[in-house]
């Protein structure tokens, strides 16, 4: 795939500058879910136990270019301890002295956290000075920060070509994940793209139409998608304003030989609220006081035919207002169609984004995908076809 990993270089007595993702929600200067922590253990124990000292780099909220103490790094350290199961050593900035001494006070063993990389402006403008400053610190680079992957910033993609660069275990994962997903991908190939509006995901569309053989749109796009086809959806959310755009979209995936799917049946309401008072129309049968929120059974069904002939499946946002009951049927049933198919060893699936992931657990079908990202923006400006800065750095 063009980058190396920690395979292909040597650590013994090298320090290792690791790029990491640890903006983790706190609360009370305490961490609330260390998942993104736990994340990078394999990445730091592999360096340690060949030899390396691992250096961590990384970002914390939105400081700004400015030292902001609610946003230190130092927050962090206790429960990035008992995640490794060792001593960390914290560096009062990422650059300079401070950042020097806390490296050299490090023991064998022993892991070094430095301070946010944001509090230094030239961290977002990708500085070359402040990419110098941290490349000085180290011998080797490894990003293992993939959901910072699309931003040139100096500690992902400036300090990349200033130093021998790797991914690490869990950017090596992501990445093998996304290519087998749309780079080289097992096919028939299905995409499912959820959400509530066109407009936020046109460059999404525009890339999936040409590289996938079925596209099911879910979730308030489809309504879009359904009034650009003369389908009266009621009180619905919809883009009525973007069906030329969703027609542009279905002739381009018609020339593509990709299949769009769109809902067949609907269940409706009145009230946008839990255990709200609905019904299961056609789709054509919404009534004009109602709303669309979520795709019917005999949708589903068909959906469960088209993945149990694909073999890879790539999932983003949900079919229906998954967040209130009974408006989750739908992605909870596909979901684990899915789930189902993955464990019987028939699909390769692969999903990611902040609702997709939430969608997927409440389905109880997240453990079961091949690969889960929870990358957010960089998994999104992937699918769209987007080169990520980040990623690109490591093949320089």
């Amino acid at each position: 795939m063009g980058w190396k990993t920690l395979d292909d270089v040597a650590l013994a007595g090298k320090t290792v500058l690791v790029r990491v993702d640890i903006n983790v929600p706190m609360e009370a200067g305490r961490v609330t879910d260390a998942t993104r922590i736990e994340k990078i253990v394999p990445t730091v124990e592999d360096i340690i136990a060949r030899g390396g000292k691992a250096v961590l780099l990384a970002h914390f909220d939105r400081p700004k270019g400015k030292v902001v103490p609610e946003m230190s790094l130092r927050h962090v350290v206790p429960a990035l301890q008992t995640a490794l199961g060792r001593k960390v050593v914290f560096g009062e900035d990422c650059v300079g002295a401070p950042a020097q001494a806390a490296i050299a006070a490090a023991a064998t063993g022993d892991v070094v956290l430095l301070e946010n990389t944001r509090f230094h402006a030239g961290e977002e403008k990708n500085d070359p000075a402040l990419a110098a400053g941290l490349a000085a610190l180290g011998d080797i680079y490894v990003n293992d920060a993939f959901s910072a992957a699309h931003r040139a910033h100096a500690s992902t993609a400036g300090i990349a070509g200033l130093l021998p660069a790797a991914a690490g275990r869990l950017m090596e994962a992501e990445l093998r994940a996304l290519e087998a997903a749309l780079g080289s991908p097992a096919r028939p190939v299905v995409a499912v793209v959820g959400g509530a509006k066109v407009s936020t995901k046109l460059d999404l569309l525009g890339n999936l139409v040409t590289k996938v053989d079925h596209l099911v749109i879910g979730g308030g796009m489809a309504n879009t998608f359904l009034v650009a086809q003369g389908v009266e959806v009621g009180k619905s959310l919809a883009e009525r304003d973007m069906a030329d755009t969703a027609r542009e979209i279905m002739a381009k995936a018609k020339a593509a030989g990709c299949t769009i799917h769109l809902p067949v049946d609907v269940v409706v309401a009145r009230e946008f609220k839990a255990d709200a008072a609905n019904e299961t129309v056609d789709v054509g049968a919404c009534p004009a006081d109602a709303m669309i929120l979520d795709a019917g059974p005999a949708t589903v069904a068909r959906l469960v035919t088209v993945f149990e002939g694909a073999k890879t499946l790539i999932w983003n946002g949900p079919l229906g207002a998954f967040e209130i009951k009974p408006f989750d049927a739908a992605t909870n049933a596909a979901a684990q169609a899915v789930a189902r198919l993955t464990r019987a060893g028939a699909l390769v699936s692969v999903a990611g984004g902040g609702d997709t992931v939430a969608a997927l657990n409440a389905a109880g079908a997240a453990a079961d995908f091949t690969f889960i990202s929870t990358a957010g923006g960089a998994f999104l400006e992937w699918m769209e076809g987007k080169e990520l800065p980040g990623v690109s750095a490591l093949m320089a």
